[in-house]
């Protein structure tokens, strides 16, 4: 029996062995193809443009060049109003944005709130119609008179269906007994808001903040819409775009009049835009990596 017991240990020791050796390369091989296109991104941001119309992207320069960079941030000044707007955009959009999804999604899960079901309902409801780019556009310049305001881009991003239903579902997880203790020792509802509930859905602000603050790091439709090029400095996205808009209007009139301009790194500048504007949420993300991992999977397994 003894025998029996130790070749069985054995085999389930391989088996198990076996198997973590296949995932591991199975995960090994996934991370590396979601890394080669960012691999892909910076090696052809450093190659220069000629090279780029005869070998196409590499991930290594062939034929290295910072002329795209030097472009890009020929306007230091600029760039780095356009970087302080942003950050600034995301860190109050995020802080702000965070409260009130949090507030939101814990009080639409209270069984004590009676009009839980039918805010509930008018909240989804928006992901299903909207008003349209008409109407908002009359709402934020003609009713709110935010026209060249960076509020015209603070306030639409502020809340999401999809996030306070994701914190809702997050906070239904929190024994309701809880809170119902903590009333009985005579706290109030922001109180037990902000010792309790917030601490305990660590996970579900650190995933919503990480969507909130990307789909601010990234905007830029409503920068075009809202923010005219009168003022100083306009977001990130928005001044990176519009560098590469004038590039490349230049170059195709330099064409449509028969002028050679092949010095204007079009394809290169792309790369190095997206690697300025793509580096420091790759730095930002791997702090907020294991929250986002366990509450972007809330909801998907009901016990």
């Amino acid at each position: 029996m003894d025998e029996e017991r130790i070749r069985t240990r054995k085999t389930t020791d391989r088996s198990s062995i076996l198997i973590r050796a296949i995932s591991y390369v199975c995960i090994g091989g996934f991370a590396l193809c979601c890394l080669l296109p960012f691999l892909l991104v910076l090696g052809t941001s450093f190659t220069s443009e000629a090279a780029v119309k005869q070998s196409g992207f590499n991930f290594w320069p062939k034929e290295f060049s910072t002329f795209a960079y030097r472009i890009v941030l020929e306007n230091p000044a600029q760039i780095l109003g356009s970087y302080l707007v942003t950050i600034g955009i995301t860190v109050v959009g995020t802080a702000a944005g965070l409260l009130i999804v949090a507030m939101t999604g814990y009080a639409l899960q209270r069984p004590d709130f009676i009009f839980r079901n039918k805010i509930s309902f008018f909240i989804y409801f928006t992901t299903l119609f909207s008003g349209g780019l008409v109407p908002f556009y009359l709402l934020i310049t003609q009713y709110l008179h935010l026209k060249d305001n960076y509020l015209a881009v603070l306030l639409p991003g502020l809340l999401s269906p999809f996030l306070i239903i994701m914190m809702k579902s997050f906070v239904r997880s929190i024994p309701h007994a809880i809170t119902e203790s903590a009333k009985i020792d005579g706290a109030g509802d922001f109180t037990i808001f902000v010792k309790l509930i917030l601490p305990m859905t660590t996970p579900a602000l650190a995933t919503i903040g990480l969507f909130i603050a990307l789909g601010y790091w990234n905007e830029w439709y409503n920068s075009m819409l809202f923010l005219s090029s009168d003022m100083e400095y306009r977001p990130l996205q928005l001044y990176l775009y519009n560098v590469v808009t004038k590039a490349d209007a230049i170059r195709n009139s330099a064409a449509a009049s028969n002028v050679p301009l092949s010095d204007v790194p079009i394809e290169t500048m792309k790369m190095a835009i997206a690697v300025i504007a793509t580096g420091p949420v790759i730095l930002f993300y791997p702090f907020v990596q294991r929250y986002f991992i366990k509450g972007i999977t809330v909801g998907a397994v009901k016990g």
